[in-house]
This record gives structure tokens, C-alpha cells and sequence, in this order.
């Protein structure tokens, strides 16, 4: 089992970067294939970005890509989402989401795909 915990959420204005942290408890963090989410106000939780335990591959939703950048450091426990550009819609609640790559034969796409999560950090960007 692993603990979630997310962290650098915040305000931001139109155009602006901002890098959330998600620490995760437990020995084995380098087998996990880890998600961020994100859920705005009367919308689904929908993907951001995934990436693999290893780190070698990584997905992105099509309204991130060129913009979000996810990352692991498995000597810290840590996945990133570094994002640049950020828009008004980007405002949301970011959520930090992990399965063990035994269940998984790819980054899972959708919020069923995962089985521990963390408890959200808001984001709101400002236009």
C-alpha cells in the first residue's frame, strides 16, 4: 500500500508555471505506475499525464500536451508535474494517483485504472 501526498498548489496567473510535488510513502514507489488528475468544479476527474514505474514512458491528455511535463525521482519517492503556460482552464483540484505496474500493462488513462490517491491540491489560475 502507498500514501499520497501532494503539494504545491496555488495561484498563478494566465501564462505562469507552477510545479505540484507528490510524495509517496513505502519502500517500493519505483513499482508504481503514477497519474495526476485533475477535477474541476461539476466535472469528471479526468487524466493530466501518467507515467510509468520506470519512468520511460509517459502520456498526456491532448489539452496538456506541449505544456505539462510529468517526472519521477524514484531515490525520493516524488512525481512531478511541472506546468508551464497555464490557462484559466487549467483551474482545478490536481490530484496525485498510483497502481503497481503487476496490475497494469500500460499507464491507465482513466481514474479506475488507478487504486490509491492523494487528497488534492487546488490550483486556480488567474486570467
Amino acid at each position: 500500500q502507498v500514501q499520497l501526498v501532494e503539494s504545491g498548489g496555488g495561484l498563478v496567473q494566465a501564462g505562469g508555471s507552477l510545479r505540484l510535488s507528490c510524495a509517496a510513502s513505502g519502500r517500493t514507489f519505483s513499482s508504481y505506475v503514477m497519474g495526476w488528475f485533475r477535477q474541476a468544479p461539476g466535472k469528471e476527474r479526468d487524466l493530466v499525464a501518467g507515467i510509468s514505474s520506470s519512468g520511460g514512458s509517459t502520456l498526456y491528455a491532448d489539452s496538456v500536451k506541449g505544456r505539462f511535463t510529468i517526472s519521477r525521482d524514484n531515490a525520493k519517492n516524488t512525481v512531478y508535474l511541472q506546468m508551464n503556460s497555464r490557462k484559466p482552464e487549467d483551474t482545478a483540484v490536481y490530484y496525485c494517483a498510483a497502481v503497481p505496474n503487476v496490475v497494469v500493462r500500460a499507464v491507465p488513462r482513466v481514474k479506475d485504472g488507478y487504486d490509491y490517491w492523494g487528497q488534492g491540491t487546488q490550483v486556480t489560475v488567474s486570467s
